[in-house]
């Protein structure tokens, strides 16, 4: 799922785009994208070390899905396996747990459909006046 290709491409064409923007000195601009760079790898490392397969392709799943609820499960796993709170490999059931976990602290988000009848001309009634 992760194109090193692609993800080089998105890279240069950010940079391209702040140098054109006034973004800056390209060569802290380059720093910039060498540092996030190298969370990111961190982070991927961290994660292929702490999850199952399964887990993996679960996780990944979601963040097709909802990526800002995957990117929390994400920094949750990390901040744990940088504490030493991990043993073993995390499983799938385990990572349900987790999402659980964080479907309960987030917000719920509501939202309401009105649908006007009078405006939309589906009242029969309107027709007998």
């Amino acid at each position: 799922m992760n194109d090193p290709e692609l993800e080089r491409i998105r890279q240069q064409r950010l940079a391209e785009l702040q140098a054109q923007h006034g973004g800056g000195d390209p060569s802290q601009a380059k720093a910039q994208q060498d540092r996030m760079q190298a969370m990111e790898e961190a982070k991927h490392t961290i994660l292929s070390q702490a999850l199952s397969q399964d887990a993996r392709a679960r996780l990944n799943i979601i963040k097709l899905s909802k990526p800002e609820k995957a990117s929390m499960v994400e920094n949750m796993i990390c901040r744990m396996a940088q504490m030493g709170q991990l043993s073993t490999k995390i499983s799938e059931q385990e990572l349900i747990q987790l999402l659980e976990s964080v479907n309960q602290q987030m917000p719920k988000s509501t939202s309401t459909v009105k649908f006007d009848r009078r405006r939309a001309a589906l009242d029969s009634d309107e027709d007998d006046l």
